[in-house]
C-alpha cells in the first residue's frame, strides 16, 4: 500500500498510477473516507479531553456540583462509546481501500493495459534448428515413460502429473543447482511451510485481489501459499531491525500451490502450467534506498539470466508493462525461455521491485543510522521453478531417438549426462 500522507498530498500522482495499472480503486472514495476518519478522530479526542477534564472537574466539585458533572461524564462515554465502534469500522473500510493502492510505476516501463504492451530488450541465444522432427514435452514424457497424466488426474484432478524415474531426479537435480547458485551469490537458504496465514497473504499483495487464485485450508484458518515470497516476506513482520542487519537476502524451496482460476482452456496440456509445482525463490529485504534497490534488482535478474544460460537455453528480456505487473510493482522484468514446439518464448523468471509497498503492509522497518524508523524495501525474482522449466529443458535438448541431453552444470547433481528411458 501507499503512505496515506503521500496520497493526501500527492493525489494527481496517485490518480495517474491508478490509471496506468488499471487498479480497481476510487480515489475520490478513499479521499474522501480519509476526511471522514480524520474529522471522527478529531471528535474523539475532543470528547475525551472533555471526558478527562470532567472527571477532574468532579475529583474537586462540592456535593451539589457533583452529580450534575456526574452526569455529564456518562453522557460523554455514552457518546464515545456510540462514535468508537463507528471510527473502527471507518478505519477497516479505509485500509481495505489503501490495500488497492498502486506503486508509482518505473518512468521507464511501457505503458499499456495488458501483456501486449511488454517489450522484448535483448534476445540471448538462438532457437535450436533439429534436423529431424521434434517432439512436444508431452509426446517425450510418454515416449521415455518419465512420468504419468492420467494416473495423475484419476488421483487428483486436471493439471497434477506424476514424475517418473530419469525425470524425477533431474528435476530434484535441478533444483539443487538453482539453490547451489543462489548460495554462491550470497543468499541464505531456507525451507519454509506451505501454510500461511490471511495476514502473511495480505503482506505479500497476494489478498484481498488475488484470493481465487489461493487454496483455502479448514474453513480460512490457514491458505496454501502460492509461492515462498508470501512466506519470506512476513517473516520480520511487526520488527524494528537495526539498519546493519540489511540486506536481508533470502533464497527459499518450497512447494507451491495455485488454483489458476480464470485460466480454463489455457496450457492444459502437459507441464506449462499446474496446480502444484517446486520452486526456489530469491527475495532481498533492504534499505529504503532507490539506488540500492536498483542494484539488488540487476543482481537478482543477472543471477537468474545465469540459470538459464546455464541451461544452455535460448531466452529473451521482456520490460513489462504498467497494467501487466501487478498493484505493487515498481518495476518487472520477466525472463522468457524458448519453447520449440510453441515457436514462442515462455515465462520462465519474473523479476520484481516493489519499494515500500509490500514493507507497510507487512509492517518491515528498520532503524536508520539517525535513529528514524523507516519502511524497508523489497524484491523478488525466481530462481528456477519446476516442472516448467522441464517443458524447455526436454524440448530443447532432445535427440532423435527421444533420449535429452543434460546440461553440463546439472551433470555433477544429476550424475549423467542424458535422460534414459524408464524401463
Amino acid at each position: 500500500m501507499l503512505d496515506l500522507k503521500f496520497i493526501r498530498e500527492h493525489p494527481e500522482q496517485v490518480r495517474r498510477a491508478i490509471e496506468l495499472k488499471n487498479a480497481p480503486l476510487d480515489l475520490d472514495q478513499l479521499l474522501a473516507l480519509d476526511q471522514q476518519v480524520l474529522a471522527l478522530k478529531r471528535q474523539i479526542e475532543q470528547l475525551q479531553a472533555e471526558r478527562n477534564a470532567n472527571a477532574k472537574a468532579v475529583a474537586r466539585a462540592q456535593p451539589e456540583e457533583r452529580e450534575v458533572l456526574v452526569e455529564k461524564g456518562r453522557a460523554i462515554g455514552a457518546e464515545l462509546a456510540r462514535l468508537e465502534p463507528r471510527l473502527r469500522e471507518l478505519e477497516a473500510q479505509l485500509k481495505n481501500l489503501l490495500y488497492l493502492t498502486p506503486t508509482l510505476p518505473w518512468e521507464g516501463a511501457p505503458v499499456g493495459p495488458d501483456d501486449s504492451f511488454n517489450v522484448e530488450t535483448r534476445v540471448h541465444g538462438n532457437p535450436r534448428v533439429f534436423l529431424f522432427e521434434p517432439l512436444d514435452h508431452v509426446a517425450l514424457i510418454e515416449k521415455n515413460g518419465w512420468g504419468d497424466f492420467e494416473r495423475a488426474a484419476k488421483v487428483s484432478g486436471s493439471r497434477s502429473y506424476i514424475l517418473r524415474g530419469d525425470l524425477m531426479l533431474y528435476e530434484l537435480a535441478l533444483l539443487r543447482f538453482a539453490l547451489d547458485r543462489m548460495i554462491e551469490a550470497g543468499f541464505t537458504p531456507l525451507s519454509v511451510p506451505s501454510l500461511t496465514k490471511a495476514e502473511a497473504l495480505y503482506g505479500h499483495g497476494q489478498f484481498p485481489t488475488g484470493r481465487d487464485q489461493v487454496y483455502e485450508v479448514n474453513g480460512g484458518e490457514a491458505y496454501l501459499a502460492g509461492t515462498a515470497e508470501v512466506l519470506l516476506n512476513y517473516l520480520h513482520a511487526g520488527e524494528i531491525l537495526p539498519e546493519d542487519e540489511l540486506p536481508k537476502t533470502y533464497c527459499a524451496l518450497s512447494p507451491c500451490f495455485r488454483s489458476e482460476a480464470g485460466s480454463a482452456g489455457k496450457d492444459v496440456r502437459g507441464l506449462m502450467r499446474v496446480h502444484q509445482f517446486n520452486k526456489v525463490e530469491q527475495y532481498v529485504l533492504c534499505r529504503a534506498d532507490l539506488e540500492e534497490s536498483n542494484r539488488w534488482f540487476e543482481t537478482m535478474l543477472s543471477i537468474s539470466e545465469g540459470i538459464l544460460q546455464a541451461l544452455e537455453l535460448p531466452y529473451r528480456v521482456v520490460e513489462v508493462s504498467t497494467g501487466d505487473m501487478g498493484l505493487g510493482k515498481y518495476r518487472q522484468v520477466d525472463l522468457e525461455a524458448w519453447v520449440p514446439s510453441q515457436n514462442r518464448y515462455r515465462e520462465t523468471h519474473s523479476c520484481s521491485a516493489l519499494l515500500d509497498w509490500q514493507a507497510r503492509r507487512a509492517g518491515l522497518r528498520y532503524r536508520d543510522a539517525r535513529g528514524k524508523v523507516l519502511h524497508a524495501y523489497t524484491l523478488n525474482n525466481t530462481a528456477l521453478a519446476t516442472p516448467r522449466i522441464l517443458v524447455m529443458l526436454l524440448e530443447n535438448h532432445q535427440n532423435e531417438d527421444g533420449t535429452v541431453n543434460v546440461p553440463k552444470a546439472v551433470q555433477p547433481y544429476f550424475g549423467k549426462e542424458r535422460l534414459e528411458p524408464n524401463r
